[in-house]
């Protein structure tokens, strides 16, 4: 993709499908009212698209570019059911990785990772971030390439501005999109990708592309569609901007000592702590002696122990699913020739429901636990909250949400 930018021609396109002034002509008034008052109004496109342009003006997006990405803006009605079903969010967490792990991905990436030996090579000198973990996000975002997203970047991204979804960050995403295109580091018909505006072989938003994105190769364009050691070394370098510690492993799956007061845990603790403490590799393999890390449950004590780093953390700063962390840290492990996790799911364990999650958060928050948002997620915030609670009423306190603990948290 070697030209980037806007030709007259494509233009000139544009404007003649768009409709009159930026926005979609009036729906007919229903002819049953009353019904439709009933109902929660739906987005104004006009209204939303107008003052759209006065801010892309204000940031020196010409009116012929605005035309070639929203003339012809309709909402994408499949979009905001997909915030709902997202599957690294909503899938138990070894549901998820038996699907992210699958031979067929496996093999794709032990051929990408001989492909671009070299390149990866490099990048790792360049950047301190190791090729597995790389190799794990490629695969986990487009499947090494083979699905990049076939969803108009600027549909995508308008729709879920129009809904307010997660608030300002789609509308700023959005406006970052059309600074792409009016300074030519990007095709219009190249900007295709996930339901979310993500693009590119590793999937990087708008926002990400511009401070992030680096021209490996030194064509003399960031190309993260076609250039895939473009890719991969932005990938790299977002990474490393955010705090990536070379030679520092993502963390391990752990055998916890028999009798260990999970009580005691307090965030982030030495290696050599956790060796004391009588704490081995899963693998059979030596902890490390360098660097901290702090145990954690995914499934709860049932499931298997990983101790995570620093660098755990950096991976969320891609996608802050802490399934899809995972995902990446062990399909990059297995790429290189690392087994399978050794103890097993607790696959017939009993979840909570969304709206028992959010319930249990809200009964946090209210014993004073500084949550933030009721969103039936659970991050790093709720388990510590979940870990105290449960410490406080003899549970294990593995911070992990159980029904045992709402029905504690009820009782109050």
């Amino acid at each position: 993709m070697r030209r980037i930018g806007l030709t007259r021609l494509a233009i000139a396109a544009s404007l003649a499908l768009a409709k009159p002034a930026i926005g979609m002509e009036q729906h007919p008034r229903p002819k049953n009212q009353a019904a439709a008052d009933a109902q929660p109004a739906a987005p104004d496109v006009r209204a939303f698209l107008a003052s759209l342009w006065s801010e892309a003006r204000q940031r020196g997006i010409r009116r012929e570019t605005f035309h070639a990405a929203l003339g012809n803006f309709t909402p994408d009605p499949a979009i905001i059911a997909l915030t709902k079903k997202q599957s690294e969010f909503v899938q138990p967490i070894w549901s998820y990785l038996d699907n992210a792990i699958s031979e067929s991905r496996l093999t794709r990436g032990r051929s990408a990772g001989e492909r671009f030996a070299g390149e990866l090579a490099a990048i790792e000198r360049k950047y301190g971030v190791e090729r597995r973990i790389l190799l794990g996000i490629w695969g986990m975002e487009t499947n090494f390439g083979s699905f990049t997203g076939e969803k108009d970047v600027f549909r995508s991204l308008a729709t879920l501005a129009l809904h307010r979804y997660r608030d300002d960050f789609f509308r700023d995403e959005l406006l970052v999109a059309l600074k792409m295109l009016e300074d030519g580091l990007a095709d219009r018909a190249a900007m295709r990708g996930s339901w979310a505006g993500a693009m590119g072989q590793t999937q990087f938003m708008p926002s990400s592309f511009m401070k992030y994105a680096v021209d490996h190769d030194g064509d003399g364009a960031r190309d993260l569609w076609e250039n895939i050691p473009d890719a991969l070394a932005s990938t790299a370098n977002y990474l490393a901007s955010f705090g990536w510690q070379p030679g520092l492993p993502w963390g391990m799956e752990v055998n916890v000592p028999d009798g260990f007061n999970l009580g005691s845990v307090e965030g982030m603790q030495e290696f050599s702590s956790w060796a004391a403490a009588g704490f081995t590799r899963a693998n059979g393999s030596a902890l490390p002696r360098n660097g901290k890390a702090t145990l954690w449950y995914p499934a709860g004590i049932r499931g298997p122990a990983f101790l995570v780093t620093e660098n755990h953390r950096v991976i969320k700063r891609y996608n802050s699913s802490d399934a899809y962390a995972l995902a990446v840290a062990h399909l990059g492990d297995r790429i290189a020739g690392g087994g399978r996790f050794r103890a097993d799911w607790p696959r017939n364990d009993k979840r909570l429901s969304p709206a028992e999650v959010k319930e249990l958060q809200r009964r946090l928050i209210a014993l004073g636990h500084p949550l933030g948002k009721v969103d039936g997620r659970i991050g790093e915030l709720s388990r510590e909250a979940i870990r105290r609670q449960q410490a406080r009423h003899g549970l294990p306190a593995d911070g992990y949400p159980t029904l045992a603990l709402l029905q504690k948290l009820r009782q109050k």
